[in-house]
């Protein structure tokens, strides 16, 4: 976990010296930025999941954030009306900078593992992911058009404060953020860790060693396979100790309410985690105090905290339950 971890610090240093730079230089940190995130996103999956996992995730997400990005320049569909900056963030497609892509990838990655946390639900997960991508862009898209970076054609059909970027932006951003969650879980499906959960119960731990280990009565049956343990999203019994009498507790299969002591976030996620914090927070900050940008500020936090919020009550619940 050296290199994501490294990596992911060095996000948050050249993000903090952006409200410092102007001009050429503002343009060539927020390329830096969109790089370093994308890698640290790309990396961490690597790591944990193996090379061909994130292979498959940069493919997904940065592949349909391309696409829909020259759809949405070429037709105004799905985001409305807008046209990028010319030359200002290098390389581009039909008008649209390669680092835009990449900077899906940097994004989505910590919202959808975050939203693994808080649900073994997939259908639930899907909508979150999209709700969190929405949260993102509440922060992302003012930042931008404040530094022109792109511009929208139409003015007055916005988000009070924010009336430069039309609600259909946000539509289209949870439309394409769904399409990519469904293509993950099918990602996730296709590797095998369908239902990986860090929160999951001690109860089900205990289940799932067993089960890995052919002890348990229903090991090697048909149903919901065990949870893989020591990697990203997993647990395993040194994550928590469980209490006298835990084992008595029930597990609804595929259900979230799930009883008994939960585990804490296992060390092999606290990168993307500590990435969505420092988005959440950081950003919260960055716009209310330095980058004038107060609704935005409010917005980002509302729609990030949609996730954040239980992320936080559900950490401080392991660590004093």
């Amino acid at each position: 976990m050296l290199v994501p971890a490294v990596t992911a610090v060095l996000v948050v240093l050249v993000q903090i010296s952006y409200p410092l730079a102007s001009g050429v230089a503002r343009d060539r940190v927020t390329v830096v930025v969109v790089l370093l995130s994308a890698g640290t996103a790309l990396v961490h999956a690597g790591a944990t999941r193996g090379v061909r996992y994130a292979f498959g995730f940069v493919a997904i997400v940065s592949g349909l954030g391309l696409l829909a990005e020259i759809i949405g320049t070429a037709t105004g569909f799905p985001f409305g009306c807008y046209e990028y900056a010319d030359g200002r963030l290098g390389p581009a497609v039909a008008g649209v900078p390669l680092v835009v892509a990449l900077a899906w990838t940097g994004g989505l990655y910590p919202v959808w593992i975050v939203a693994g946390l808080l649900t073994r639900r997939w259908a639930t997960r899907v909508v979150s992911t999209a709700v969190g991508g929405v949260g993102w862009d509440l922060f992302l898209d003012p930042q931008m058009v404040a530094d022109r970076q792109w511009t929208w054609c139409g003015a007055g059909r916005g988000l009070p404060g924010l009336d430069e970027i039309p609600y259909t932006n946000y539509l289209g951003w949870f439309a394409v953020a769904l399409v990519m969650a469904l293509l993950l879980t099918l990602l996730d499906r296709v590797a095998g860790w369908a239902n990986a959960n860090t929160f999951a119960p001690v109860t089900e731990q205990l289940r799932s060693t067993a089960q890995s280990k052919g002890t348990a009565p229903d090991a090697g049956k048909a149903g919901t396979p065990a949870l893989k343990l020591g990697t990203s999203d997993s647990t395993s019994p040194e994550h928590g100790s469980p209490r006298p009498g835990c084992h008595e507790g029930r597990h609804r299969r595929g259900d979230d309410h799930l009883l008994g002591p939960v585990a804490p976030i296992s060390a092999d996620v606290v990168v993307p985690v500590a990435v969505f914090m420092w988005t959440w927070l950081g950003s919260t900050l960055a716009h209310a105090v330095f980058l004038d940008l107060p609704y935005s500020a409010w917005y980002g936090c509302i729609g990030l905290g949609v996730l954040g919020v239980p992320l936080l009550v559900r950490s401080v619940t392991t660590r004093l339950g």
